[in-house]
């Protein structure tokens, strides 16, 4: 069968394809928790076909509605993420349409000379100066586990205090590290992914679903 031939018996619209593969991904799981954890979970199961990230993401009560509402409300317009894949990868429809400003400073030639005088990863000294701009911002993090870890040291030094931190890194090196310490940071609201699981693509899906719920 020719290629052309095959086209004409799938499914080719992009919307009806998303919306048959949640659907999908809907009719395999069980989930009792919160209904809005539930769109972030779908959309993560959706980014990776990956269904351990239903037991693997973990939430802080009523995280979801909270941030929604503060970006609807405005009290928040920021959200930093680790690296410009991730900020590469979020909705600018959404953002723009609600004057949401996402800030990455990895590639700035500043930031990978003072990474390099210092002997760290361009991820912590990204973090550091979004601390000093944006304290109270939301914070996305799913390559680089040092900058959560240096996340939390700021929280801990009472230098930020973020609306709300997603801490998916995945690998090997100083992830489930990272992953603990934000988990035993108390009054923060926060998504982790549990394990070494986890990755941009899967941060990129949280920040996105949460968007598509404005």
């Amino acid at each position: 069968m020719q290629n052309s031939q095959i086209l004409a018996h799938v499914i080719t619209e992009p919307i009806a394809i998303e919306n048959q593969s949640l659907s999908i991904i809907e009719s395999r799981i069980n989930y009792s928790g919160q209904r809005e954890n539930l769109d972030i979970i779908k959309r993560v199961i959706h980014a990776t076909a990956d269904f351990d990230f239903l037991e693997n993401l973990q939430f802080t009560e009523n995280v979801i509605f909270n941030t929604r509402e503060i970006l609807r409300t405005g009290k928040n317009h920021v959200i930093v993420t680790d690296t410009e894949m991730l900020k590469s990868g979020i909705n600018k429809n959404i953002t723009q349409k609600f004057g949401i400003e996402i800030f990455c400073n990895s590639s700035n030639p500043e930031v990978k000379r003072e990474s390099q005088e210092r002997k760290i990863t361009r991820a912590i000294v990204n973090i550091e100066h979004a601390a000093e701009k944006f304290p109270n911002a939301i914070y996305a993090i799913g390559n680089a586990p040092t900058a959560l870890i240096r996340l939390c040291e700021l929280v801990q030094e009472k230098a930020a205090n973020p609306a709300l931190i997603i801490g998916v890194p995945v690998g090997f090196v100083n992830v489930i590290e990272a992953k603990n310490f934000l988990e035993a940071l108390e009054n923060i609201p926060k998504i982790i992914s549990r394990g070494n699981k986890g990755g941009s693509t899967v941060a990129c899906a949280i920040v996105n679903a949460i968007l598509y719920g404005l």
